[in-house]
């Protein structure tokens, strides 16, 4: 076998020849190929007969079985079977073309063995192209990247239109494998772009025989109101003419948005008019065309909203250059859009234009303002137009949901306090109109759907005949009926006041003593009779004997305790140390202000000190009377005041028995003589509180006063 680390394309292998000789032949040779033949595909019965349903499932059988054999060849037997089988290629191509699509009706199994058995083959198509799409399996396995890419190209391994096939047949659920798969081959052969390029035209030229073949291609075309298309065409054309509009709709959809770099093939090209390629038709056609139309348009709306975002809005999110041209070309796109209102409205309803407006003036914050009004204003007008109600946002929509999440298990019933936006008359309508086509549904589920998207008729239709219910509507009983409206809870029962639950409370109880109730005045009885009946004072009286002459004072008499009296004994265990004690009146304050006002204890807090207080207002009072008796008339000398002033306080501060202050002496005797032990204290002292006096330290003393109580809290 071949070495290891070698390409495919590069290795020998020696094997025995046809006469028993050993020969040397490339990895890659037609005679190392299987002789094995793949039948094709045929699609599930559509009736689901026994006899039918027995030969798919015998047929299948066949293309599973093969399938499974040639994923579990090696490496290089695989090659050599994909690239010079043609059976194989005829197998998988028949599966591309006639795999029912999600919409098709013989997508539904006829049973449960038809539907396992299609997911099986389905299993195994996939994974052969998954590995067809692969160059490079393991270190050991791998074809050259160049090789790889001129193998699939030139042996039509993949082509647009597989490419196409595979997108719509396998992106739900693989659209990961998918992007990596046609990423691959698109880096590993670039000739595909130019291929698409090629394709493109080819697309818009389907469009283009759609509008011929429904008679809108003409001159004024846009201006044309709703065709009714069954007046002059026949009901299986009509019906060819959605099917084929449904499918290439889909399928481009389908590849633009797994592999995003094919946007700009279809942006070089005529793409405004490509998006525009809407139908108006009439709705009375049948559930299932109205399906697949209703999907189609879906599908065009979406597919313009992938071109935009990834050739315009994408690269001014990811800050590239030339911003402003991406931005003036993305306005340039929405005002081309204005004359077409139905598309332009449809559009608007699934991405709102005025969200990417908003990105635009955040992203560059310099765009022209007249410019996004008038385009505003075009999509309001648009709305206007085509005679449709602007749904409401899907946050205000879902916060006033009909169907609660409690009640959706329980047959989900309408919440009654949700706030409908239109009139009744407006919602008998929308449910008409709905009943109209889907007369199976319960106007309760429909109720319930409206609510969800915004009374939207059309985007109901839409979504039910698509299957793309929001989880909370799927859960709903289709058939749920009209939810019946509650009554409002009487006002009585909700009412609270005092007088609730006493004797005359009708509203609560069954019986009431009606000889106690009379209107107006009682029989037999006079004013007179009234006001003499004191019954009320007598019975008020024993309530004030309570309350007694209190005595104050109880004088307890020799031999007698408190306890005879009915009062609590004294507790000699109370500390009575400080009451009589001046607290911080001896302290020595070196502050000037408290020099000159000594500490007094407050007049209403004084008791043991009465009589010395009295003795100095009286001492006070007769030197004030003295001097008033022999008073001058002229203004005394100021020293002799100062010096009764200084013989006042001397004398007060005697009796108060006043410490005053120390002397400080801090010069001491000359340098080199040695100092007192006096001198050193009064220095230290000195240095300790210098900054005492003056503007510093006023918080500490005003915290220092009110500890000692001289400044009430």
């Amino acid at each position: 076998m071949a070495c290891a680390r070698v390409p495919l394309d590069e290795q020998q292998v020696t094997e025995p020849g046809p006469l028993g000789k050993e020969r040397t032949l490339p990895a890659l040779h037609p005679e190392r190929k299987e002789e094995r033949y793949f039948v094709p595909y045929k699609p599930p019965p559509a009736d689901g007969s026994p006899a039918e349903v027995e030969e798919f499932l015998e047929h299948a059988k066949f293309i599973t079985e093969d399938l499974e054999w040639l994923l579990a060849l090696p490496h290089d037997k695989f090659w050599c079977q994909v690239v010079f089988d043609e059976s194989l290629q005829r197998c998988l191509d028949s599966y591309l073309h006639h795999a029912p699509r999600g919409l098709d009706l013989t997508a539904l199994p006829s049973s449960p063995a038809v539907a396992d058995m299609q997911r099986s083959i389905h299993r195994v198509v996939f994974l052969t192209f998954l590995r067809m799409a692969t160059h490079k399996e393991s270190k050991e396995h791998f074809l050259t990247p160049a090789v790889f890419g001129e193998i699939i190209y030139d042996n039509f391994l993949f082509d647009i239109p597989k490419i196409l096939d595979l997108c719509v047949l396998f992106g739900k659920g693989n659209s990961r494998l998918l992007h990596k798969m046609i990423e691959n081959i698109f880096i590993q052969q670039p000739s595909y772009y130019s291929d698409l390029d090629e394709t493109v035209p080819t697309v818009l030229q389907v469009f283009d025989t759609i509008l011929e073949k429904c008679g809108l291609q003409c001159e004024g075309a846009t201006a044309m109101g709703p065709m009714k298309l069954n007046a002059h065409r026949q009901p299986t054309e009509l019906v060819d003419i959605i099917l084929y509009l449904c499918d290439s709709t889909t399928t481009i959809h389908a590849f633009q948005d797994i592999f995003p770099a094919a946007c700009s093939s279809f942006h070089s090209h005529d793409w405004p008019r490509f998006m525009r390629e809407t139908l108006t038709i009439k709705r009375d056609l049948q559930e299932d065309l109205w399906k697949r139309l209703s999907h189609s348009c879906r599908k065009m709306v979406e597919t313009a909203h992938l071109l935009l975002h990834h050739t315009c809005l994408q690269p001014i999110l990811e800050g590239q250059e030339n911003m402003q041209t991406f931005a003036d070309e993305l306005l340039q796109h929405f005002t081309s859009l204005l004359p077409e209102k139905r598309f332009l409205s449809d559009y608007d309803e699934q991405f709102p234009i005025a969200d990417d407006i908003s990105l635009l003036q955040q992203a560059l914050p310099v765009i022209d303002e007249t410019r996004t009004s008038y385009l505003l204003q075009g999509v309001e007008s648009a709305w206007d137009s085509v005679g449709r109600r602007k749904p409401q946002s899907r946050t205000k929509s879902k916060a006033s949901s009909l169907v609660p999440s409690s009640q959706e298990g329980a047959g989900g019933a309408a919440s009654s306090g949700a706030v409908c936006p239109v009139s009744g008359a407006e919602l008998e309508s929308l449910l008409s109109c709905i009943r109209d086509l889907l007369p199976d549904l319960g106007e309760g589920f429909l109720l319930a759907c409206l609510q969800e998207y915004g009374y939207n008729s059309e985007l109901v239709i839409n979504n039910i005949l698509e299957d793309r219910l929001t989880p909370s509507l799927d859960k709903l009983d289709r058939a749920m009926p009209r939810p019946v409206k509650e009554e409002l809870p009487s006002v009585l029962s909700n009412r609270s006041n005092v007088f609730d639950d006493d004797e005359f409370d009708v509203f609560r109880r069954d019986q009431v003593d009606m000889s106690r109730i009379w209107k107006g005045r009682r029989k037999g009885e006079s004013t007179r009779e009234m006001l003499n009946d004191k019954q009320h004072i007598a019975e008020q009286r024993a309530r004030y004997k309570a309350y007694e002459t209190v005595v104050d004072e109880v004088v307890i008499e020799p031999g007698e305790t408190a306890a005879t009296y009915g009062l609590d004994d004294y507790d000699d265990e109370y500390d009575d140390t400080y009451d009589m004690n001046q607290v911080g009146a001896n302290d020595l304050d070196r502050d000037s202000f408290l020099n000159r006002r000594p500490f007094t204890v407050p007049q209403v807090l004084r008791k043991g000190n009465k009589a010395e207080d009295e003795e100095s207002d009286n001492d006070e009072e007769e030197e004030t009377l003295q001097n008033n008796a022999h008073r001058d008339q002229f203004v005394q000398d100021p020293a002799v005041l100062r010096e009764k002033a200084e013989a006042r306080r001397a004398a007060m501060q005697q009796r108060r028995s006043f410490r005053p202050e120390h002397p400080s002496n801090v010069v001491g005797r000359p340098k080199g003589q040695g100092q007192a032990t006096e001198t050193l204290l009064d220095r230290r002292r000195k240095e300790t509180n210098k900054s005492r006096v003056g503007n510093h330290n006023r918080r500490t003393m005003a915290d220092r006063k009110r500890n000692k109580g001289m400044i009430p809290s």
